[in-house]
């Protein structure tokens, strides 16, 4: 077993001296599976761990599937290393251990933005196992990692967006569903800054086209209602009268079909913005998460209160909100510079 920390000032240490003084485990044998040992002192096994914090997760916090997917995936990594180092139970994932494994990380030249995602992680699970009482304190609340690069997301001009829907617009007046269906799917992206998931989870009943607005569930299965404009009406109107012609339309509850009756899905939603944005001049990511950091932007550009575009993008904190005033600043300066007599 690992030797405990001795100095307890190490808990101090910059991310920097973790990095200098955090030991790797030497090359170790071949290990048994993990559902297959039992800890020394019978506290919770790591197999345990992992099942019993992500179905936590799950069903008592209610994160999404891919969210749930993401913290297994660090976890996993996590339990094997530490069972590198001999560790079997909860009580052994101590702050030590945690330094070694995010310092094994950098040193693989995993980016910073991962090594605080599994940073939070560990956090996450060491906090569960304090309340739970499976651990007498909570190793990871003085567990550091480098904060993430931060970098600006790619936002569309309105000129752009104005061509990309045009483009769509000239394609779906031919009469084709499922033409009709990717203008609708792309004005309504813009429109209400959805993410993908909320896109194609919405039902026909979460749109009320009195009101131009649609309910949605985004993050921790917690619901807004959003707002959308005249032009995104047209064009889900336009899809819902030819949505009927879609073979086993009448069986799926779904707003979005894909061509055989299914609901269509976020890997088609994806890949329909990339192939539109490919003809787009800029860099950055090209899937429908553009579409709403534009949205995002264009309103705060327009004079939107920050913390009522807030409420429409379903954050929970106003600092993930406030990057898009950063974009807003950085596209006055570029105005600035190109149109100043002086600048």
């Amino acid at each position: 077993m690992r030797e405990p920390v001795r100095d307890s000032a190490r808990a101090g240490l910059s991310w920097s001296a973790v990095r200098r003084t955090a030991a790797l485990p030497s090359g170790s044998a071949r290990l048994t599976p993990l559902e297959t040992r039992a800890g020394d002192d019978g506290g919770m096994q790591l197999d345990r761990v992992l099942h019993d914090y992500t179905r936590y997760l799950s069903a008592e916090r209610g994160f999404s599937e891919n969210t749930v997917r993401s913290y297994r995936s660090d976890l996993a990594d996590l339990l094997r290393y530490a069972e590198e180092t001999g560790a079997t139970t909860a009580k052994d994932l101590d702050l030590e251990l945690l330094r070694g494994w995010l310092y094994r990380a950098s040193t693989a030249g995993l980016a910073k933005s991962t090594l605080a995602r599994r940073s939070a992680t560990a956090r996450g699970l060491t906090s569960w196992l304090a309340r739970t009482g499976d651990t007498p304190t909570d190793a990871a609340a003085r567990l550091r990692a480098p904060r993430p690069d931060r970098h600006l997301p790619r936002v569309l001009t309105r000129d752009q967006i104005d061509g990309l829907l045009a483009g769509l617009a000239t394609r779906a007046a031919g009469g084709d569903a499922m033409a009709a269906r990717d203008l609708a799917v792309v004005e309504l992206l813009y429109a209400s800054a959805l993410r993908v998931s909320e896109l194609t989870g919405l039902d026909v009943r979460d749109l009320d086209l009195g009101r131009l607005t649609a309910r949605v569930t985004g993050k921790g299965s917690k619901e807004r209602v959003v707002p959308f404009g005249t032009p995104a009406l047209r064009a889900i109107s336009a899809w819902l009268d030819l949505r009927d012609s879609v073979p086993g339309a009448s069986d799926n509850a779904a707003v979005f079909l894909g061509a055989r009756g299914a609901r269509v899905n976020t890997r088609s939603v994806y890949r329909l913005v990339a192939d539109l944005l490919q003809s787009v001049p800029g860099g950055g990511p090209s899937g429908p998460h553009a579409l709403r950091h534009t949205a995002a932007t264009h309103l705060l550009d327009g004079g939107a209160d920050l913390r009522a575009v807030q409420e429409m993008l379903g954050h929970a904190s106003l600092g993930t909100t406030q990057i898009y005033t950063h974009v807003s600043t950085e596209r006055l300066r570029e105005s600035y510079a190109l149109a100043h007599p002086r600048a």
